[in-house]
């Protein structure tokens, strides 16, 4: 078996979506010739948990760990509930406190390209002689956090071996990255990294079509799009939901407020009665407070139920009982490449998508390409009223569902056999 060495910080326990796709990766790599050996902070932030993902870690796989220092620690004694918000990616600008728009000038000029910096050196020196101990062929390092992969160019750098850059995100083109309040020097440092590792590592692993586009514009290397995907085994037998629900799993956060459909739906309750009494929409994950304003502006606040974070199996039992499965996308050209990990496990659970987005969404031809669901930008409202009594009439009938087809292209194990080839 080739060797491979996987560099990444989200690992179970950390719950989210970061974590399944190197956990899946690694769950499956044997089956196609490769042996992961797993390199992990000691002490990690996680601002999420979740245990039950401990249930697909192979048990005999070997997993190395090494201190890290983070100054997220430290300013936590300062404000506790905003670092976590800031740590998770989670930026508003409405109402923001002196001390936000400190933390965030801080986070984005001196921890470049993050907060995880300080585990670079750390882990380079420890893992130097662990290569020739264990053998490995390969590196691969996940971001974000994208400090993860100066490790790589490091090892990359006193090795030779071979180096493959996963993204799970883009970096200079992220959305928030704007939100950073960043100095003129600071936007010049993290463009200089980026492309240091681009034209440096052998491989380049994206999870989008337009992300390999932007980023064939600053490096020659090869880039394969391996997107993320769901699990065969992530199923259980379930009835569907008795009301109309229409469930969002996963975080609805700043900006990502599909207006047109609180619109939409405060007037088919004004208008239908029977929709009225059927209603139920459920928020599985952290909710913005923009999204409970909206909820309460058209009068549809009393039809929501906030449930929170869940443990990843429940979350995959409402993805199968709910009537209609809600993905929104923020409405801004930056998102146009973003294709959230649920809408795979949206995928697995055959019900139908409503995708709410910007244009040309690339999750809006994906949505065709396997008949599951419409997809309507933040504009639209006559046709997605329209979709959506076609949908209530149908779960009246009990003939609501979607063929999902093409879909197996998505499957973990493929998606790691495509993976492996690619090593």
């Amino acid at each position: 078996m080739k060797k491979v060495l996987v560099i990444t910080y989200y690992w179970p326990p950390a719950g989210g979506p970061g974590v399944q796709r190197w956990l899946k990766f690694v769950k499956y790599f044997r089956d196609y010739g490769i042996e992961p050996v797993v390199y992990i902070p000691e002490n990690p932030h996680y601002p999420l948990l979740d245990t039950s993902l401990l249930a697909d870690v192979p048990k005999d796989i070997k997993i190395l760990k090494h201190t890290i220092f983070e100054p997220y620690g430290l300013s936590k004694l300062i404000s506790g509930s905003k670092t976590e918000r800031i740590s998770s990616g989670v930026i508003t600008e409405k109402n923001q406190s002196v001390l936000e728009r400190i933390m965030l000038w801080v986070r984005g000029n001196f921890f470049i390209p993050d907060a995880r910096k300080f585990w670079v050196n750390p882990s380079v020196r420890f893992l130097g002689p662990i290569l020739k101990e264990e053998g490995i062929e390969t590196i691969i390092t996940t971001g974000p956090p994208h400090s993860l992969h100066l490790i790589g160019l490091k090892l990359k750098e006193r090795s030779g071996l071979q180096w493959i850059a996963d993204f799970r995100d883009p970096w200079t083109s992220i959305g928030y990255h704007q939100k950073l309040k960043l100095t003129t020097s600071a936007q010049k440092k993290h463009k200089e990294l980026e492309r240091e590792v681009l034209n440096t590592a052998d491989k380049i692993v994206v999870t989008s079509k337009t992300t390999k586009e932007e980023f064939q514009a600053l490096t020659p290397r090869p880039i394969r799009v391996i997107t993320n995907g769901f699990d065969w085994k992530d199923n259980t037998s379930i009835s569907l939901d008795q009301k109309f629900t229409i469930a969002h799993i996963g975080s609805m956060l700043t900006k990502r407020n599909p207006l047109n459909l609180w619109k939409v739906l405060g007037e088919l309750v004004q208008e239908n009665a029977d929709f009225k009494d059927s209603l139920q929409l459920n928020f599985v994950g952290v909710v913005g407070q923009d999204i409970l304003d909206s909820l309460s502006e058209f009068g549809i606040s009393e039809y929501a139920s906030i449930l929170g974070y869940v443990p990843h199996e429940e979350a995959v039992s409402f993805q199968q009982k709910s009537q209609v499965l809600l993905l929104v996308e923020i409405d801004s050209k930056e998102t146009v490449g973003i294709i959230p990990g649920k809408f795979f496990e949206y995928l697995r659970a055959k019900r139908p998508i409503l995708g709410i987005g910007p244009a040309h969404w690339e999750v809006a031809e994906m949505i065709s390409e396997t008949a599951s669901g419409q997809f309507f930008d933040h504009a639209n409202e006559s046709e997605l009223k329209s979709v959506l009594l076609n949908w209530f009439q149908r779960y009246k009938n009990n003939s609501l569902k979607v063929p999902a087809i093409n879909i197996e292209r998505y499957s973990r194990q493929e998606l790691t056999r495509q993976f492996a080839d690619y090593i």
